[in-house]
């Protein structure tokens, strides 16, 4: 009584395991077939995220901190000029340091740096150059970079995930008919973590992006000494990966 007691207690509990979504069991002798599927899908971007850098110097702490304020101001109000709403513009980053020529040994002072990074948040792709152009003109001296994302992230994943399912399937199929079988229910699927966020254009930045090395984004019009920007930051595209494997079974 006692023996059937517990075998019909294990019965039990690995019938629960199984309900609660536990991995199915493929026995040795069954066929089977794994595939991998991937899908790309790209996305135009409906955001954009600018961060700007200021960065200005002087022998006394209160003038270096006062032109980065001058800057600072004439940039925010590129920002109220182009109709961009203030909770899209914040102040990332503040710092003041003071170098030397040595640094070892603290001698021959140079100034105070001071450096203060705003971040500019667009929903409209037509503004970018013109910020960009604007910012450069009235002190900005740093690109920390320009990200493009999209705010229907969520529904892109799940695009990219039925996708590559579908992929996995067809090229299970196929493969099972040249070798004169069929599949059928899938036994186990796997998501891999390759969901990725970016493509070509998607982003691009760094403290080595400045006046002189905007030249591969940002190009200054110097015939008439204008000062306009062409036309040379391309959107991108994202695109947004899924890669999934999958077992079907293999039947004759």
């Amino acid at each position: 009584m006692k023996r059937w007691s517990i075998l019909t207690t294990a019965s039990v509990l690995l019938m629960c395991g199984a309900a609660l979504g536990q991995p199915v069991m493929i026995q040795e002798s069954q066929s089977t077939i794994s595939v991998n599927g991937e899908a790309v899908v790209n996305v135009k971007p409906d955001k954009i995220v600018i961060r700007f850098g200021i960065e200005t110097w002087d022998a006394h702490i209160g003038n270096a901190k006062e032109k980065n304020n001058e800057i600072a101001k004439k940039t925010l109000g590129v920002t109220k000029e182009l109709g961009i709403l203030e909770k899209d513009v914040q102040t990332d980053h503040l710092s003041i340091e003071p170098r030397w020529k040595d640094e070892y040994r603290n001698d021959g002072f140079i100034g105070y740096f001071v450096r203060n990074s705003i971040v500019v948040t667009l929903n409209d792709s037509a503004k970018i150059e013109e910020l960009v152009t604007k910012a450069l003109q009235v002190g900005v001296n740093y690109i920390h970079g320009v990200d493009y994302e999209t705010t229907e992230l969520k529904k892109h994943r799940e695009q990219a995930r039925e996708l590559a399912l579908k992929a996995a399937a067809e090229k299970a199929e196929k493969m099972a008919a040249v070798l004169g079988q069929s599949i059928g229910a899938p036994l186990r699927i796997n998501e891999n973590n390759l969901v990725t966020y970016g493509g070509y254009g998607a982003s691009w930045g760094g403290w080595g992006y400045g006046r002189q090395a905007m030249s591969q984004n940002v190009v200054q019009n110097a015939p008439g000494g204008s000062g306009e920007a062409s036309e040379t930051i391309a959107l991108g595209t994202l695109a947004i990966r899924a890669n999934v494997e999958v077992v079907f079974e293999l039947h004759k």
